[in-house]
């Protein structure tokens, strides 16, 4: 019975990847990167919550900085927790190459973001819907967006004290402009994660975010925390 569960969850993933994924050969002109992440969420009782977030995002492996993110914010969970509503605020330093040269020029960026998160489960694959509205003040320009994105996740092995320890993780998230152009990028993502215990899960996956004419490619590892 193991071995049987174990194929059906394996032919399950290929036929995710290959409707989730496709998007990876429509990007141009693409280079691979690295970006190392990190997400917590402290509980402070059963309704609010703090989010904290890092992410440092390089050119390539490592050593070639293209961003930092800092990112926190006070959410609120209702609706027995599968919705939340959360404020935040965001730091992005970006490091961009002046054309085709090897000099960079830093750019700064301040975000307030509004976010509402809403969780939902369909046999043993589980949904997370996430919506954003950011407000961007990126050095002298001020920009609007809003983000969707459509995450799931499927268990590989069988339960455990309450706890699947392996899972595949693929997402979507499309970015909108509030003026022209209006597509501002995709991003399609698909890897593996592993329960350490209840509080602490890690995920390895390859990233996909295309542009109009233009892509890149990541390799993304990323921690979350409950605490």
């Amino acid at each position: 019975m193991i071995i049987k569960s174990i194929k059906k969850n394996i032919a399950l993933v290929v036929l995710t990847v290959m409707f989730v994924l496709p998007n990876f050969v429509i990007a141009q002109d693409s280079d691979f990167g690295n970006w190392l992440i990190y997400i917590g969420n402290k509980k402070l009782d059963s309704k609010w919550n703090i989010h904290n977030e890092v992410q440092y995002r390089n050119y390539n492996a490592v050593g070639d900085l293209e961003q930092l993110l800092l990112r926190t914010g006070l959410g609120y969970t209702f609706n027995e927790g599968k919705n939340n509503f959360l404020l935040g605020y965001g730091y992005i330093l970006s490091e961009n190459y002046i054309n085709n040269t090897d000099e960079k020029i830093s750019v700064n960026e301040h975000r307030i973001f509004q976010q509402f998160t809403s969780k939902q489960s369909v046999g043993r694959v589980k949904l997370n819907h996430r919506y954003r509205f950011e407000q961007r003040f990126v050095e002298a320009d001020f920009k609007m967006r809003f983000r969707y994105f459509l995450g799931l996740s499927i268990p590989l092995t069988i339960q455990e004290e309450n706890l699947t320890k392996l899972y595949f993780s693929a997402y979507n998230e499309i970015f909108l402009n509030t003026k022209s152009s209006v597509f501002d990028r995709n991003r399609v993502y698909g890897g593996l994660g592993y329960h350490l215990n209840k509080n602490i899960r890690i995920e390895a996956g390859y990233m996909n975010q295309f542009f109009e004419t233009s892509g890149r490619d990541q390799f993304n590892i990323i921690t979350f925390v409950n605490f």
